[in-house]
């Protein structure tokens, strides 16, 4: 089982099966198996950055990788189950490829259906009124952040829609890799910057986006 993330509280039924997929997620606190001490570890930020620490990535968990997939949901499209900190992007005859992400921090998570509206690489990031507003390193860049390796979009950014409406949230890289597999955005989508070029590299501008996580506020609009 190495490499595998689970929850400790599983429920039998959740959004992912209005979707017609085969995942089961729950809601608590996720734990690692650690092949170094063959135990599983909670999975937090001090873990997190001691992992990364030691092996330069995430765990084998979070790392992209084909896998097994049943879903109605056509190739192409993107379907996060932002509980167990997945992306998977859907692939021909049942397989998808699954990426680790970071999802919202309590109080910043959502769940619903959006499209992407456009995309970009090495982004340029302005931060929202609401973040400039309450966070102090947001504040000097409410002008716009160039794109670089230091910027908090990363690589690559996919700016989600709902209809012709940009929603502010994002599908992203990062310059914190170590954080992939937690819950610590407000409410973006971030992947390591390996991972975003793939996954940019591979989708259409207007992609279904399917964000389902268990005791989310759902997005307005949906």
């Amino acid at each position: 089982m190495a490499g595998i993330n689970r929850r400790r509280l599983l429920f039998g039924a959740t959004l992912l099966s209005a979707f017609g997929l085969s995942t089961v997620a729950s809601v608590a606190d996720t734990e690692i198996y650690d092949a170094k001490t063959r135990k599983w570890v909670k999975y937090d930020r001090a873990t997190a950055r001691k992992m990364f620490a030691r092996n330069g990535q995430p765990p084998e968990a979070f790392r992209m990788q084909m896998v097994k997939f049943r879903t109605a949901e056509k190739p192409g499209t993107i379907i996060i189950d932002g509980n167990q900190h997945f992306l998977y992007l859907v692939q021909p005859g049942h397989q998808a490829i699954r990426y680790g992400i970071g999802v919202g921090r309590e109080g910043f998570g959502w769940a619903g259906i959006v499209r992407v509206g456009r995309t970009a690489e090495w982004p340029t990031w302005t931060p929202p009124a609401e973040m400039v507003a309450r966070d102090p390193n947001a504040a000097k860049w409410a002008g716009g952040q160039p794109g670089g390796p230091d910027n908090p979009l990363g690589a690559r950014a996919l700016y989600l829609y709902e209809g012709d409406r940009d929603t502010i949230y994002r599908i992203h890289g990062t310059p914190e890799p170590w954080t992939i597999g937690l819950d610590v955005s407000s409410g973006c989508i971030r992947m390591n910057n390996d991972d975003i070029v793939d996954l940019h590299s591979r989708i259409n501008v207007g992609a279904k986006v399917i964000v389902l996580m268990q005791g989310a506020a759902l997005y307005k609009g949906v």
